[in-house]
């Protein structure tokens, strides 16, 4: 096991790494001006002068390279030349609202997919797989920001249940923040619903047409503990690998449904960073979610080896 993880740990790192050589030299290595683009083609000599100074383009690359490093292991991630404030600050303030986006959607997503997976999986061919089916091609075919519109159309627009856009904040007013959240939540979850229920089902199929599986119900075992003892804990791989999929995606991939619901998230931020041509914030943002990315899939491998011992064998 702990062969199997230190691997996982080394390539992980070696990933990080390569991730932040190629996002380094992207942004300030390769021809171009970093000042000028952050600035503009209109920018003053003098302007652009000291703007370089302050990105330290006048040190040598790798003197840059290993300076922002250093940086980012002390979470010193500079100061946004748009916003005129620490990057740290406002990226701990727009997380407040992505990961709790996030984990809702990614929450949602596995309390509706992953029932309705394996109630295809045990209706299989019958009028309850068909239903499912149907659901998942819709959800799959249906664009989340599409979803998102319709859900502001009818519960907010035509109910009034829930704000059409916008988000109060924690610490100003609780339940309003979660209200807010809801229909993005439902907006990213049912897409990724209809996904996970396709690949539970599918799992759920394999496993279920093994010897054991048989022998079980030949014994007498009782058809839910068939599917939630035997048939579910197998079927897991595929369905953990699909879950930590969906979170590492959403923390950096819902820029759509934060402009939507004009959201502060993580991902609007991103969004608005290319506007600006604030490279300080991209660079430090994209790195960082890699960083998310590679920490999750290590989880995964954790969980791997606690629900089957056999990869820490195999791999």
């Amino acid at each position: 096991m702990l062969e199997f993880l230190s691997r996982r740990l080394f390539a992980a790192l070696f990933t990080l790494v390569a991730a932040s050589l190629v996002v380094f030299g992207v942004l300030e290595v390769l021809p171009g001006d970093p000042a000028l683009v952050m600035l503009g083609m209109e920018a003053q000599p003098d302007t652009l002068a000291a703007l370089r100074k302050d990105l330290g383009l006048d040190r040598p690359v790798w003197v840059r390279y290993f300076a922002w490093v250093g940086d980012m292991l002390t979470f010193d991630l500079g100061r946004s030349q748009a916003y005129k404030t620490d990057v740290a600050t406002m990226l701990l303030v727009r997380l407040q609202v992505t990961v709790p986006l996030a984990i809702g959607a990614v929450t949602f997503a596995i309390l509706l997919g992953l029932p309705l997976g394996i109630l295809a999986a045990w209706r299989h061919g019958k009028a309850g797989d068909y239903g499912v089916m149907m659901f998942s091609q819709a959800g799959i075919a249906v664009p989340n920001f599409w979803i998102g519109l319709l859900l502001v159309l009818v519960f907010s627009l035509g109910l009034g249940l829930f704000p059409a856009g916008g988000f109060p904040g924690w610490e100003k007013d609780f339940g309003a923040s979660l209200r807010a959240l809801a229909l993005p939540i439902i907006a990213l979850g049912l897409p990724e619903a209809a996904i996970l229920s396709r690949i539970a089902r599918s799992a759920m199929l394999d496993t279920l047409r093994e010897d054991y599986i048989r022998t079980a119900r030949a014994k007498g075992v009782a058809e839910r503990d068939v599917l939630f003892r035997h048939a579910l804990r197998n079927a897991l791989i595929p369905i953990i690998t699909i879950i930590g999929l969906f979170f590492a995606f959403q923390v950096g991939g819902a820029i759509i449904i934060e402009s939507v619901f004009y959201l502060p998230g993580v991902g609007q931020l991103v969004y608005q960073s290319i506007n600006n041509r604030d490279l300080v914030v991209i660079k430090d943002v994209v790195i960082l979610l890699t960083f998310f990315v590679l920490l999750i899939n290590l989880a995964i491998d954790v969980i791997y080896v606690l629900v089957d011992p056999r990869p820490k064998i195999k791999a």
